[in-house]
């Protein structure tokens, strides 16, 4: 069979399997819609956890973004597992002890405010839209390549997949069906990483080859890369071209907003008891680490194969994934002095008398995952097999974003806002209504996105940075900070970060350079200056307002005790 039958049977059976178990999993009142009757064990809960987590971005992009950008492109990684290791330490289990449905709950009941309550309905949705933009277009990139579809038809194909077990499961759908997805992504994500470690450097082990001698030439992998570099142009691989107080701010803001990230706390009330979240928090940091420890291997992996085949070849002989992917228009070849020869060359290319060189290909970073297999020749079934597994793992972390969307609707917005008297099932059939119209609104993010998946990605990850991460912190452990201070910490965090990076992204983005920014810190890394303000604030703020009532300081006291504390209550029914 060819790449796209294969493609054909290895998706199809894996749509099959998530809408099974969508339909075994059928929620059947408010408590399965939003946390799974908090029955899930914390082994399952960790493998969702995981899927929830490595989302289209983790992925597709974030090899490809190393494979690019080199020790810049690591700032992803870093700032996204070291979120994960803050999140199961610092939150999780607090979270789950307090025993709210949704982030807005706990930030509702813990300031014993609605206006709270709302300020963070409102940036919970707006995060929650921004990421899932990128979830939706990694599906639509996966779709258009390997269905020989539009993006833009790829996408609506998505959408209908979301709709049907998200609308239908909640989030004791989304789990199990997270389970299964997995499942797919990791074995999808790890077997091209070792067919590759293999040919390049004869270790079956990814994270061993990195670090490993490539076979073609003795050198280092990392040393023939940087060799390549400089024959083309290119600045050293593993070298960066950002500075410290840049890398650093970028790094914080991805660690900070993935720890606040709404649609990964709420994976922790699914789970019996505060043991439990303990215990998922673990597993789901070993299964993510499967997948983010072969990153950079791949990235190096993608780079070498890449630049081997394609520079300075003749157009005329290009295999044919390039044409292929060329018909997408995530891949260009634009020669502009008609010579025939893919020239890719970087910045600093000259020409044998010093002239310099033109770069003639354009290749988005979003591709090189996924083209990897085709690029090194591998078997038509594992190009299939990485088809599912990017779908996988958009689908998941879209459907876990959804439900935060439609939550924040049903619960916060309508039971414990504007309709407090509204039964069960109006409740259950509002939360299947906003997650259908949230798919709606996905669909044309993904369709419309405001820059590429990762950098999608980051923009969410600055908003939770600078909204949600320090009032969940002081949350916990400062029994002083009031409704006040949250409130104004909230909306100057949030209102700061998006304006700066709305104006260089979409206003202005011609000023979009190290020259204009502020403090030198780019607006991927604006979000941790915004965590800044939103403490300065709320500090202030609270310490010139009263203090809280003395209950909700009793019960601050109570979700700190770390042991002996019995079974997580729950504070709403």
């Amino acid at each position: 069979m060819n790449v796209q039958a294969w493609t054909f049977v290895l998706v199809g059976l894996s749509f099959a399997l998530y809408i099974g178990v969508a339909i075994l999993s059928r929620a059947r009142s408010t408590k399965d819609f939003y946390v799974a009757s908090a029955g899930v064990s914390p082994i399952a809960n960790g493998m969702a956890t995981a899927a929830d987590w490595m989302s289209a971005a983790s992925f597709i992009s974030m090899a490809g973004l190393i494979a690019f950008r080199g020790y810049d492109g690591s700032v992803y990684l870093m700032g996204w597992t070291g979120g994960y290791v803050l999140l199961a330490l610092l939150l999780a289990p607090y979270l789950r002890k307090f025993g709210a449905f949704t982030v807005p709950d706990f930030v509702g009941d813990r300031y014993y405010s609605q206006t709270a309550r709302m300020v963070a309905v409102v940036c919970a949705i707006f995060i929650s839209f921004t990421y899932v933009a990128g979830q939706m277009r990694g599906v639509g990139i996966v779709f258009g390549r390997f269905l020989e579809v539009p993006v833009e038809l790829g996408v609506l194909i998505g959408m209908g997949i979301v709709f049907f077990y998200a609308v239908l499961g909640g989030m004791k759908g989304i789990t199990y069906t997270q389970v299964a997805q997995y499942c797919v992504l990791i074995f999808a994500y790890m077997v091209p990483a070792i067919f590759l470690s293999l040919l390049l450097t004869g270790n079956v082990i990814p994270q061993v080859g990195f670090g490993a001698a490539d076979q073609a030439t003795g050198t280092f992998l990392l040393d023939r890369l940087n060799t390549l570099h400089a024959e083309l142009g290119f600045a050293p691989y593993t070298s960066g071209s950002k500075s410290t107080i840049d890398i650093f701010f970028i790094t914080a803001a991805l660690m900070v907003g993935t720890a606040g990230l709404p649609h990964v706390i709420i994976r922790f009330y699914t789970v019996r008891r505060v043991r439990d979240a303990r215990i998922s928090a673990g597993w789901a940091l070993l299964f993510i680490a499967i997948l983010y420890t072969s990153a950079p291997a791949i990235a190096a992996f993608a780079r070498t194969n890449l630049l081997s085949t394609v520079a300075g070849r003749p157009y005329a002989e290009m295999p044919e994934w390039f044409r292929t992917w060329e018909q997408t228009g995530l891949l260009r070849h634009d020669d502009h002095n008609g010579d025939g020869i893919v020239q890719f060359v970087g910045p600093n290319a000259r020409d044998g008398v010093g002239a310099p060189l033109v770069n003639e290909l354009t290749v988005d970073p979003d591709i090189m995952v996924l083209a990897n297999p085709e690029i090194a020749r591998l078997p038509a079934w594992v190009v299939g097999l990485v088809a599912a597994g990017g779908l996988a793992a958009a689908l998941s972390t879209a459907a876990g974003l959804l439900l935060v969307i439609s939550t924040a609707v049903s619960h916060d917005l309508l039971k414990r806002g504007f309709r407090r008297n509204i039964s069960e099932r109006g409740e259950l059939i509002a939360a299947r209504t906003a997650a259908g119209a949230a798919v709606i609104i996905a669909g044309y993010l993904g369709i419309n996105p405001p820059g590429f998946v990762a950098e999608v990605v980051a923009f969410a990850f600055g908003l939770a940075a600078s909204s949600f991460f320090p009032v969940i912190i002081m949350g916990i452990f400062s029994k002083r900070m009031n409704r006040e201070g949250a409130i104004t910490g909230m909306v100057s965090g949030i209102t700061f970060t998006a304006a700066y990076i709305i104006y260089f992204k979409f206003i202005n983005p011609d000023a979009n350079t190290a020259a204009n920014w502020w403090l030198g810190i780019s607006p991927e890394g604006i979000g941790g200056i915004g965590m800044l303000i939103n403490f300065a604030v709320s500090s202030i703020v609270s310490r010139m307002t009263p203090p809280p009532p003395a209950d909700v300081q009793e019960l601050i006291e109570r979700i700190r005790v770390p042991r002996h504390a019995g079974p997580a209550h729950e504070i709403n029914p």
